[in-house]
């Protein structure tokens, strides 16, 4: 139970796991997922471990699947050189996204996170409705962001700090950190944020610098990284999965794939924490069904009109508020005809087998 303890099962997931499942399973941590696979640990060695057939059969969506950071019941074989996945247990956090393209359904980023690193680098990358995006994403997940800003040597001081005071505009309490990964400059400021049992998530764009960082982060080349691509100035993918990865003083950080598409889906939480000021200036419209594009005595647009709110802030407030009740409303839709065309495939076979 130390080394589970030690992997950040604490007393929330105690409570929550099953008690009839303990009794003919442990508990693993995943590592990382491949498809139909996953490499869990119980806290020392890693394990290949494959999903049970009734677990694969009777999941009813993508979120009762196991992803990278969940805690899962397992049955080990041969000496713990391989296992079998029964279920997952209840997570605290999860960070999702919409799948990129025109597939509307979730992709599983990570889960049971306690902080999550929004990385953007302090040259062409910043982009604060970008930054906008992500933070939907983490604070719908239930997890703490922090903003850090790579590649501070790159610009002057007075310049990161205009575009520290952008970030404080729409998020006055997020703690904010400038580093560069070739100067070292507040490499040790982040190190020193990371606590033993805790589990942190890299977010950010291709060659924002992430697994970079987390080279810096331990002291070793250990992982691949490539440079930003001259001609488009844009970052080339090196990270190509989500992976657990353990330091020395026993914080745990997963490194992700650059995310160019951060569409939303079913996200009213991680909007209304992420435009809180927008959520508490409709309360002061005149009128209760205030559409806030033309009525007199609408809060929101005197705000804009004063200058207390920017015009795009709301125009991505919008945007996103849209995007995800349309993605809601199609997914919704995608699960029931998903839901139909299962039960006529199971009455099919239970005629068949008369």
């Amino acid at each position: 139970m130390e080394e589970l303890q030690n992997l950040g099962f604490d007393t929330f997931f105690i409570n929550q796991a099953d008690e009839k499942k303990l009794a003919v399973h442990e508990i693993a941590k995943v590592v990382s997922v491949h498809k139909e696979s996953c490499i869990i640990t119980k806290g020392a060695e890693f394990v290949f471990a494959e999903l049970s057939g009734n677990l694969s059969y009777t999941a009813d969506s993508v979120f009762d699947l196991p992803t990278t950071g969940d805690f899962v019941y397992a049955n080990f074989y041969d000496n713990d050189t391989h296992a079998i996945i029964h279920g997952v247990v209840p997570r605290r956090t999860l960070l999702k996204r919409k799948t990129a393209g025109k597939s509307i359904d979730f992709q599983l980023i990570a889960a049971n996170i306690d902080t999550g690193f929004i990385i953007q680098s302090v040259d062409y990358n910043f982009n604060i409705s970008r930054l906008e995006r992500y933070l939907v994403m983490v604070n719908e997940g239930g997890v703490t962001p922090v903003i850090l800003l790579s590649k501070c040597d790159l610009s002057t001081t007075d310049e990161v700090n205009k575009i520290k005071e952008s970030i404080y505009n729409i998020a006055p309490n997020i703690q904010t950190i400038e580093f560069s990964n070739l100067s070292k400059e507040h490499i040790d400021t982040i190190k020193n944020s990371l606590s033993p049992g805790k589990t942190y998530c890299l977010l950010g764009s291709s060659g924002v610098g992430k697994t970079t960082l987390l080279n810096s982060i331990i002291g070793s080349e250990l992982y691949e990284t490539q440079s930003v691509s001259k001609k488009q100035n844009k970052g080339r993918h090196t990270t190509t999965s989500r992976e657990l990865i353990r330091l020395e003083n026993g914080a745990m950080i997963i490194d992700t794939p650059g995310m160019r598409e951060l569409g939303n889906i079913s996200t009213d939480t991680g909007i209304d924490e992420t435009f809180a000021e927008i959520i508490e200036l409709s309360q002061e419209c005149k009128f209760n069904n205030c559409s806030h594009t033309n009525e007199k005595g609408c809060a929101i647009l005197q705000a804009i009109s004063k200058g207390d709110l920017k015009k795009n802030r709301y125009k991505n407030y919008l945007k996103m508020k849209s995007e995800s009740d349309f993605n809601e409303m199609s997914y919704s839709e995608k699960r029931k005809k998903d839901k139909e065309f299962g039960k006529m495939i199971k009455q099919t076979l239970k005629i068949k087998n008369r």
